[in-house]
């Protein structure tokens, strides 16, 4: 699975990689988790690449409440495009989610967890495979926002309170999810899952509403071993909240 990730790429460098015009305000981030508001690239009504915030967790557009975004972290790609969650924006919503590292944990002595950064050899950015949907909040009988407080940010932004530069509105809230898939030889001695790491010259189909369902399922394959080098870091990072530059 893919639980806790990093994105401390400047925003110059992520707009020349993903050939998207503009960003979203960011900040360096050491120790991304669920719920927090996420870097995804989705294409916008025009065709184009489209770079914007979405809570990290998916909320099925039929859900009652967002609670069950926090159970849609990760989609397996053997059975996304079956599972009643993920069916509609597989078909129609799929997003690259631009990170340059992800953490798994090892069982160390006396249950000790340590944790290892994965990243590229070169350690340059890479892009997730992802999901976005578009959820409903609710409203009560006077035509005010229920069953819904702000969503959680990476930085105290919410996602309610007009309309954004996210794509968001009062009543509308982006959510996504990772794919994951089998462990390649490089994240296997820590975990039997990673997420799906496309290709720069993939991103186009992966993104693409015209590829086909077979095209799309052919994308989600662990990367060749070999392709990604892992360190271990401080126990500082186990903590959500604590954003600490374990390289400094």
């Amino acid at each position: 699975m893919c639980g806790r990730y990093t994105l401390k790429t400047p925003a110059p460098k992520l707009i020349e990689l993903f050939h998207t015009p503009q960003f979203p305000d960011l900040t360096p981030r050491y120790n991304i988790a669920p719920t927090q508001r996420v870097l995804v690239i989705r294409i916008d009504p025009e065709n184009k690449r489209q770079a914007l915030l979405a809570r990290w967790g998916l909320i099925p557009f039929w859900a009652k409440d967002v609670s069950i975004g926090a159970r849609m972290i990760n989609a397996r790609s053997e059975t996304v495009s079956e599972k009643p969650a993920f069916r509609q924006a597989w078909k129609k919503r799929r997003c690259l989610i631009p990170a340059d590292g992800f953490f798994e944990w090892e069982t160390v002595a006396q249950r000790r967890k340590q944790p290892w950064l994965i990243h590229m050899n070169d350690e340059l950015p890479f892009a997730m495979a992802g999901l976005w949907e578009c959820w409903r909040i609710p409203t009560d009988q006077n035509g005010t926002l229920s069953g819904s407080p702000p969503v959680p940010s990476s930085h105290g932004m919410s996602s309610t309170g007009g309309n954004n530069p996210n794509g968001e509105t009062d009543s509308m809230l982006i959510s996504c999810t990772i794919l994951t898939t089998q462990a390649n030889d490089d994240v296997r001695p820590l975990h039997d899952r990673m997420p799906v790491i496309l290709q720069p010259h993939q991103y186009e189909c992966w993104l693409n509403e015209d590829s086909s369902n077979q095209q799309r399922l052919d994308l989600l394959q662990p990367l060749p071993n070999g392709s990604m080098s892992r360190r271990a870091v401080s126990t500082a990072i186990n903590k959500v909240g604590n954003e600490v530059d374990f390289d400094a």
